[in-house]
């Protein structure tokens, strides 16, 4: 190896753990039990009388919320729709402020201050919507939205002014036009089901669009985005996964945040769909709180692998009204980015993006290692590298630190 002088430097060799623990991430780890008095029948785990929780009055008799907070968590709920599911609740420590899993379910008032610079369509889905149910951002592949539900509604949506239990669903005849247009347009190879969360749709419902998209001879891939296999694994059933049958390429991407969610039955859920020959990827939000250190995003990244998911993006927060107290800064989001690049295989690297508001697309934002003539490697040490253009990048985070 050349230092930037190009004489030959010696190597160092170091210990490291083989990964940091769990623990020393954000909220408890992944085996400590959550304390919670007074278990109510919303929260047995015999499964009867489990139900989702949708008010603040449900939160608090499940003991996630004190009795003091039911007037908040229900102003916020009056704008920004609200429900989580026994088996994230399973996962709240209540005695905790800063608990990562309520912290991206449970309301707070801080939803109702909107930034200047946030915008209820933070990334232009109105702006590109040909028809009804269809967002065609880039040239080869489009989203279709057939429902505006989800299981769970996470604090920080950017579609968070438009999906709720009354976001509707397209009729028969939309979803008919939605799917015309993509037969119409050949340039169009992948279709990206989202929404809302489609596997919330019935099995015979989803098997109709994924054969309908199967017929179109231009389509390469069919791509679903869902947060059902952390949040109601029980719904990834042998009808859904027949379902999901074709003869184009089918990906299922999973979205979750903290390691905490990776649970027994999530792990269950994904290995179903991946035995049925289904290939998983990754995505998660870069979130104040919840994921912002070196370790819990470590284990996370490492978390998927272990379980046969790729990880593919690492997003940078949307513009999306109320959600600035779980943004962090794009330099912080750097600094995280460095450390996996040291601390975890390429396996386990997911693409750092910001979409640009207004609709303009995702841009890779990672930290740069080129300089004038320099490249620095993971631990910030420079070398010689004749050609690289760009500004010598800042020192990288020594192991085990956010930078």
């Amino acid at each position: 190896m050349r230092g930037v002088d190009g004489a030959l430097s010696p190597q160092t060799h170091h210990r490291y753990d083989p990964h940091p623990p769990v623990a020393g991430a954000t909220g408890p780890s992944l085996s400590r039990p959550i304390p919670r008095k007074g278990r109510s029948p919303l929260q047995t785990r015999a499964g009867e009388g489990r139900k989702t929780l949708r008010s603040g009055a449900d939160l608090a008799a499940a003991g996630v919320i004190g009795a003091e907070r039911i007037g908040e968590i229900e102003r916020v709920a009056a704008r920004y729709a609200m429900a989580v599911t026994p088996e994230m609740i399973e996962l709240i420590d209540p005695a905790d402020p800063h608990d990562p899993i309520a912290r991206q379910f449970v309301p707070e008032a801080a939803e109702l201050a909107t930034a200047p610079e946030e915008r209820s369509d933070p990334i232009g889905d109105r702006r590109l919507s040909p028809v009804k149910g269809i967002v065609h951002r880039y040239p080869d592949r489009v989203l279709l939205k057939p429902l505006h539900t989800c299981p769970v509604y996470c604090r920080f949506c950017f579609r968070r002014e438009v999906v709720g239990p009354g976001g509707e669903a397209l009729t028969e005849a939309e979803l008919n036009a939605a799917i015309a247009y993509i037969r119409e347009h050949p340039e169009i190879w992948e279709v990206i089901l989202t929404g809302g969360d489609p596997l919330l749709l019935s099995p015979r419902r989803l098997s109709e669009i994924v054969a309908a998209l199967d017929r179109i001879p231009h389509l390469g891939v069919i791509r679903l985005h869902t947060r059902v296999p952390v949040v109601s694994p029980s719904r990834i059933t042998s009808d859904l996964l027949s379902a999901l049958h074709a003869e184009k390429a089918v990906y299922v991407v999973l979205h979750a945040n903290h390691p905490r969610e990776l649970t027994a039955a999530a792990t269950a859920a994904c290995r179903r769909i991946i035995d049925a020959g289904i290939p998983m990827l990754a995505q998660s939000v870069l979130l104040k709180g919840v994921n912002d250190d070196p370790a819990t995003l470590e284990a996370l990244m490492r978390g998927f692998v272990r379980r046969r998911i790729k990880p593919y993006y690492l997003h940078h927060g949307d513009l999306a009204p109320g959600t600035a107290h779980l943004r962090t800064t794009i330099g912080e989001g750097q600094r995280l980015m460095r450390h996996l690049r040291g601390r975890v295989s390429g396996l386990c690297q997911p693409e750092y993006v910001l979409d640009i508001p207004g609709g303009h697309g995702k841009v890779p934002i990672g930290p740069t290692y080129l300089g004038h003539d320099q490249v620095a490697d993971w631990r910030g040490k420079l070398h010689a590298y004749s050609g690289a253009p760009a500004p010598v990048p800042p020192a990288v985070a020594k192991p085990g630190t956010a930078g």
